[in-house]
């Protein structure tokens, strides 16, 4: 189950890629909630573009929670490319939504803006419906109107000297791993790109074979068993390297 929206503009794409490719690169990454039933951490377009192209089975990390190998952020949003006033004028023509100056507990995001001030955008209702609707509705603006980079960095001067155009830095509070599954159990989407899972020890570039998973004949245990099959080949032939130590990849 997805705890955020799709990102149209990622997945559209994507799923015109996925038509034309032959492997599953970088599989998308998910957490148990039940017996049967599993959160997605990482990959909600990539679920979405299997969903839409009826692919049966989809072929997924599992990474649970409580394993230790989680670590839950959430990302910085930079506006680029757009002008302070058609942001601001948008932002005040939300509905179930009010802006105010300054940072307040109760807030789904801060805005600051090139001149150091900020606001605090706050949903007038407080279930968890209400707070992701309005947090949905505000990042929308953005994606719709202007640019959107994701970032880890918190400094607004430093964003201001990196990003060129800029016009708003946005930063969302904390989550719990509590609060991802409560929000797909009630299906109180979050936006894209908001939540952050870092996996230790992700999977990537697997490159296994999409055929495999669009088999509509072959039954999910058979073709698990396919997978360890094929996986306990490659740690045969020692095409498995795990990389401790954090990387930079230039061919994204």
């Amino acid at each position: 189950m997805a705890h955020e929206d799709h990102d149209s503009q990622r997945s559209q794409p994507l799923i015109a890629r996925l038509q034309a490719e032959e492997f599953v690169i970088n599989p998308p990454v998910v957490a148990p909630m039940d017996a049967d039933q599993f959160v997605i951490l990482d990959g909600a377009n990539r679920c979405h573009a299997f969903a839409v192209l009826n692919y049966p089975h989809v072929l997924v990390q599992v990474a649970p929670y409580e394993s230790g190998f989680v670590e839950l952020q959430t990302w910085n949003h930079v506006v680029t490319d757009w002008t302070e006033e058609a942001f601001l004028q948008h932002v005040s023509e939300l509905v179930g939504v009010q802006t105010l100056p300054g940072h307040h507990s109760e807030a789904v995001a801060h805005i600051t803006l090139t001149n150091g001030h900020t606001l605090a955008l706050i949903p007038n209702g407080s279930t968890v419906h209400e707070r992701s609707a309005a947090l949905r509705q505000f990042v929308s603006v953005y994606q719709q109107h202007a640019r959107l980079h994701r970032t880890s960095l918190s400094s607004p001067t430093e964003i201001w000297s990196l990003y060129e155009r800029s016009v708003a830095f946005i930063q969302f509070p904390p989550y719990q791993p509590a609060d991802i599954i409560t929000a797909a159990r009630q299906q109180a989407l979050l936006p894209p790109g908001v939540s952050r899972h870092i996996v230790y020890g992700r999977a990537l570039r697997v490159n296994y074979p999409l055929a495999y998973l669009r088999d509509e004949h072959t039954a999910l245990a058979n073709k698990n068993e396919a997978l360890q099959r094929w996986l306990r080949a490659k740690l045969a032939n020692r095409q498995i390297r795990y990389y401790a130590e954090p990387t930079y990849q230039f061919d994204e």
